[in-house]
């Protein structure tokens, strides 16, 4: 995408990136010399400008909001409880930030403008100071209005300061990502007057004729009335499709033919990361297993799979060992299926993998209506059928768990479904993923490779609701947008809590906690994998475990940008021993006691800085 004589022009201007890494082509390189594909800056002193950069995707030209230039910006390198100094100089005119995602760092450097800093204003700069104690695969991107989707976001990797316990002979970084060339706020707005302006996958008379003769008249009819009832399409799996978008590998479209060298018995370490604004991808190397040693960044007891969905804002590191001189396709292909990206992983340069077709396009069922009847046993609704159960009034349901039951959120116009039956879905590899001929990863095939730090049972426990209304694409939790929250959820330092998501929504939504990472409930042992974002599927319910162990203000959100950005996002206040709830809630820090989130509350979260100055470490 760039040439020499622009990263040239880019190191001179301030990029700590060495000359030699400039000049030097990946392939070339050793894993030890940094073969990682991209751009690499090492050290413990960076410089990062913010502007405005042309970028040419696919042949055609753009504008973009970048890092040094860069589309992705430059990969960061670091060692594991190093202090380092990242100065960065916002060249725009707006006001910009910079979110390290899933680094344990001090909440006043989060980098979340309004939470945990005002934000760098233009034409000025602000230095971010920290040292992390973690290693592993990371990424950093801008938390101010749609500017990620514009091409501020760029990888991340902190190496251990002791012996890496997985080995490899090369390693890449794959940074997956969603281009448009609409401005994102024009797409944003399409999304608002129609949320089913880029869903061109809808369900024809031919899929009625197919359904028909294989499932029956009755049956299928009945089907098409409750999606009816529902306002709803089973095609509406992503918001925003290969219809606005082009899909990057590195920065790369397909017809660039990105490639990653390798020699035939090496092992070799793929960093993959989603850097996307909107897209979840599922991931393969047809004909090459891999095994997954790292999620979000901590490693993992290695499990062998052929395929992995990756959320939003999550990272997986694989290990793959081709022992065949052949051309392997590195394909990322969006979760609806309208669309992919593919690289190359070949054995010398000048070779292209064969692209895969796309697969046929999943399609929602009534288990992500949430009323699946088969998962309850409610003898009251026998004779209830599909129509009648969704014109039903929310507010007088019945829910199937009983948390649920004492669960008071709000209900309104942003509110426009609650799933009557919600199940756990940790066993699964993800929507679409179900049926494939190979294997495929789900949660549950996770363990940490290392003992969780904090082996206590939960000593509280809330449920948080993932709710929206998809027809006027309003999205909140509890009910409650961002814009409307009075008040941040209540966390006390040192405490364990068990939180439960419930999905409300016919959506799939990656949901990411800053400033901890949480165990995923998967079994009852000490190895539950540990992430700081995780995948809930339509009307799941899923359970984490968190130690509330960094005191400050945490944003806590779905990793959809549009989603977030309409209003999926909350405040977590940490409150330091000793402390008591700002809110009238009757419970302190020292004695926590089980309540509802409506009651896990304190001032509102526009006013936490100065609420929460006097004891901020």
């Amino acid at each position: 995408m760039f040439t020499r004589r622009h990263l040239l022009r880019t190191a001179a201007a301030g990029s700590v990136m060495t000359a030699s890494a400039a000049l030097l082509p990946a392939w070339a390189r050793s894993a030890n010399a940094g073969n990682t594909g991209i751009f690499e800056s090492r050290g413990t002193a960076f410089d990062l400008t913010i502007g405005h950069s042309a970028v040419n995707i696919a042949g055609h030209t753009g504008h973009a909001i970048t890092l040094n230039g860069t589309l992705p910006g430059p990969l960061i390198r670091f060692r594991e409880g190093e202090k380092v100094t990242l100065k960065v100089n916002n060249t725009l005119d707006e006001d910009t930030s910079i979110h390290w995602h899933g680094l344990l760092v001090p909440f006043h450097m989060d980098g979340v403008p309004g939470i945990s800093f005002p934000g760098i204003k233009p034409k000025s700069s602000f230095t971010y100071e920290f040292a992390v104690p973690q290693s592993g695969t990371y990424w950093y991107h801008s938390h101010s209005g749609l500017q990620e989707q514009q091409g501020h976001y760029a990888p991340l990797i902190i190496d251990p300061a002791d012996a890496d316990p997985v080995q490899a002979d090369r390693e890449y970084v794959l940074v997956l990502s969603d281009w448009s060339f609409e401005h994102p706020h024009k797409v944003y707005a399409r999304l608002k007057k129609d949320a089913a302006v880029y869903n061109f996958q809808q369900r024809t008379v031919g899929d009625f004729v197919r359904d028909a003769r294989d499932n029956g008249l009755g049956p299928t009819l009945s089907d098409r009335a409750s999606w009816g009832a529902m306002r709803m399409s089973p095609t509406d799996i992503s918001d925003v499709t290969a219809a606005a978008y082009t899909y990057l590998i590195n920065g790369h479209a397909t017809e660039d033919n990105w490639t990653a060298i390798f020699n035939s018995g090496e092992r070799i370490r793929l960093r993959i990361i989603n850097a996307s604004a909107m897209t979840i991808f599922n991931f393969r190397i047809p004909g090459l297993p891999m095994t997954v040693v790292a999620a979000d960044g901590l490693h993992v007891q290695p499990v062998e799979t052929d395929e992995f969905q990756i959320g939003v804002a999550e990272t997986y590191d694989v290990l793959v060992t081709p022992t065949r001189a052949r051309a392997f396709a590195l394909v990322a292909e969006s979760m609806e299926r309208s669309g992919q990206v593919v690289a190359t992983l070949a054995p010398e340069t000048g070779l292209v993998a064969t692209a895969p077709l796309l697969r046929e396009p999943p399609v929602l069922t009534h288990r992500d209506m949430g009323m699946d009847m088969s998962s309850m046993d409610h003898g009251s609704m026998a004779g209830m059928d599909h129509g009648s159960m969704a014109g039903m009034d929310h507010g007088s349901m019945t829910i199937s768990d009983p948390v649920a039951q004492t669960h008071d959120h709000r209900m309104g116009v942003g509110v426009d479904n609650v799933a009557m039956v919600r199940v756990s879905r940790i066993d699964e590899p993800g929507l679409g993923l179900e049926s494939v001929p190979h294997r495929a990863l789900s949660y549950s095939q996770l363990r940490s490779l290392v003992s969780n730090p904090d082996t206590r049972a939960p000593g509280r426990e809330m449920e948080i609701h993932l709710t929206g209304n998809m027809e006027r694409y309003m999205w909140s939790f509890d009910g409650v947008k961002l814009s409307e929250i009075t008040s941040p959820i209540i966390f006390h330092e040192g405490e364990r809590l068990r939180v439960t998501l419930v999905n409300d929504t016919m959506m799939t939504h990656p949901i990411h906690l800053h400033g901890m990472f949480f165990d995923l409930v998967v079994d009852n042992t000490d190895h539950k994998p540990r992430k700081h974002t995780v995948i809930v599927k339509p009307a799941e319910r899923l359970s984490f475990d968190v130690t509330a162990d960094h005191v400050g203000d945490w944003a806590f959100h779905c990793h959809l940008l549009f989603h977030m950005h309409a209003g999926m996002m909350q405040v977590v206040s940490v409150l330091p021993r000793g402390a008591s709830d700002i809110a009238d809630t009757g419970h302190t820090a020292d004695a926590p006691a089980p309540a509802q989130p409506s009651e896990e509350r304190a001032q509102p979260y526009v006013q936490v800085d100065k609420q929460h100055e006097g004891h901020r470490r």
